[in-house]
Order: C-alpha cells, then sequence, then structure tokens
C-alpha cells in the first residue's frame, strides 16, 4: 500500500524560528525525487509557503488557511477555494466591532490573494502586519473601510488580541453561526502572550482538504499518515490511519495521536518519514538520521 504524508508546518515539520531545517529539506527533497507523496497543510498562506519550502518538488497541491484553499505551491493556482458566505461574514464582522476588535480579512479577489487591513490596535497585530511587510508578502493591502473587502471571496477573519476576551468573542460567534463556520483559537508561538482567532468556512478544514486531495488524484489505496502540534489538526488525525504528534504539541492533540515523537527542533518529522520510507521501500540513503 502506498503511503500519503502530510505534515503541520509551525510547531511541527518548522523549527522554533519558523524556518525548515537545511536537514529536514535535504531529506525531504531526496524522497520526493524518488516518489515520496507528501504534502503539508497549514493555517499559513501560499505565498509565505513558497519561501519556506523553496527548491522542494511538491507533486500534490497544499492545504493552506487550515483547508480554505487547496493550491499549487510553485504557481499559488487555488484548486479549491472554500469562502465564507458573505452575509455570514458581515455579521461576524459586526460581532468582532461590538467587542472592541479589529478583524485582518483574508481573501481571494477573482485575480489574487489579499489581505486587508485597517486600524492596528495592539502590538499583536503589529507584530503580525510587520512579519509580513518585512517578508514582502505582496497580499497586504491597507483599506479605509474593512467592508469593501467584502466583495472578494473571504476565506478567513483573523482577530488578535488576549485569550479571555477572543474565547469571549469565539463564544458567540459558536452560538450565532456554528453551523456556517470552522473557528480555531490558539497563541502565536512567535509572539507569546498573544492568541489568534480564526474564522473560516466550516468546509475549510484540513480533514476535509485531505479527503479531497485523496478522491481527486487517485490516492484512495493510500494509508494516510499525518503529522501536527495544534488543536486545528485534530480533524484530520481524525481521517488518517497513523496520526503522529511532536512532543511540543497541544495536550488536547496528543489525546488523538496515534504515536508520539521527537519535537518540532529535532527535525522528528523528517526522521519519522525517512526510516517509514526507507522501512518500506529498503532504500539506501546518505542521510544518519540517529
Amino acid at each position: 500500500m502506498n503511503t500519503l504524508y502530510v505534515s503541520d508546518l509551525d510547531g511541527t515539520l518548522l523549527g522554533d524560528n519558523a524556518i525548515l531545517s537545511s536537514f529536514s529539506k535535504k531529506i525531504l527533497y531526496e524522497l520526493l525525487h524518488q516518489g515520496l507523496q507528501f504534502t503539508v497543510a497549514s493555517a499559513r498562506s501560499v505565498v509565505s509557503m513558497q519561501v519556506i519550502l523553496k527548491d522542494l518538488n511538491l507533486r500534490l497541491p497544499v492545504i493552506e488557511f487550515n483547508g480554505a484553499f487547496i493550491s499549487d505551491l510553485d504557481s499559488g493556482r487555488h484548486e479549491i477555494i472554500n469562502s465564507i458566505c458573505p452575509s455570514v461574514v458581515e455579521s461576524i464582522y459586526k460581532l468582532i466591532l461590538e467587542f472592541g476588535c479589529v478583524p485582518f480579512v483574508s481573501s481571494f479577489n477573482g485575480t489574487e490573494d489579499c489581505a486587508y487591513y485597517k486600524d492596528i490596535i495592539n502590538d499583536g497585530m503589529r507584530w503580525y502586519l510587520n512579519d509580513r511587510l518585512t517578508n514582502k508578502d505582496r497580499r497586504w493591502r491597507a483599506i479605509e473601510d474593512l467592508t469593501h473587502s467584502f466583495e472578494d471571496r473571504v476565506v478567513c477573519l483573523t482577530v488578535i488580541g488576549h485569550a479571555h476576551e477572543l474565547l469571549e468573542l469565539q463564544g458567540a460567534i459558536i452560538e450565532r453561526h456554528e453551523t456556517n463556520v470552522e473557528t480555531h483559537l490558539m497563541e502565536n508561538q512567535y509572539s507569546p502572550g498573544w492568541y489568534w482567532l480564526t474564522i473560516h468556512d466550516r468546509k475549510a478544514t484540513k480533514g476535509q482538504a485531505i479527503r479531497t486531495l485523496v478522491e481527486n488524484y487517485g490516492l484512495q489505496e493510500s494509508k494516510i499518515v499525518v503529522f501536527g502540534d495544534q488543536i486545528n489538526d485534530i480533524k484530520m488525525f481524525h481521517i488518517a490511519n497513523y496520526a503522529i504528534a511532536v512532543a511540543n504539541a497541544d495536550a488536547k492533540l496528543k489525546r488523538y495521536a496515534t504515536l508520539l515523537i521527537g519535537s518540532n527542533i529535532e527535525d522528528s518529522v523528517a526522521k519519522y518519514i525517512h526510516q517509514d520510507w526507507s522501512n518500506r521501500y529498503a532504500l539506501k540513503s546518505d542521510f544518519d538520521i540517529s
């Protein structure tokens, strides 16, 4: 049986510096050349993935924005778009304002991806904006009225703030739109103390995106092996044959894991894939993964 490997990025495949180590990149590069079926499923955009995964020849599309997009890595072209219903976007936006928050709006305008912002009201938002601008992320646009962005296909609303306020906001959104959207609340590991609440369409999950990949690319006979570290990985853990959590994973995710491996700073995902692939195909390798 063939195997499809799908890994989360931040806190899982990437080190704490948000970089794919040269060691992991070499292993993946070699195995992809040998026919490895591998892709990534992340809350990140394809734009930031292109920088991180540069030079890796991924034949399969990547899953971005937690499943809002399934996209070709090289071109950034979207094969699947799961956008939020416009009336739901407007309703949730009003709720966000009622809680004294301001969102970032991620969308597709029919031609290109966009990330809109208006008021930057806290250091957590400022960190995110500065990080993206420093990385020359071409999506970002300042806008006088965020509602103008709702003319696009909105795929994600991102609210950054303190845990207690976002927990209340999340509860209000779920109470009103539980059947319409998927929400995730997590701390930004690169800016401790600041939490991100992301709101997607209900179809935008990593689990559903993996199912779509399996169906569209004739992988129904493949064993699915996934790697993750956060609660937004739970749904892909549910659909996998083997769900593997890194040592630094959230305790809630570990409950659903088939196996625990080393941490993200130990190249644990790449080492596991290399060993599993080698065991199955008895391939020789130049790498010492001990």
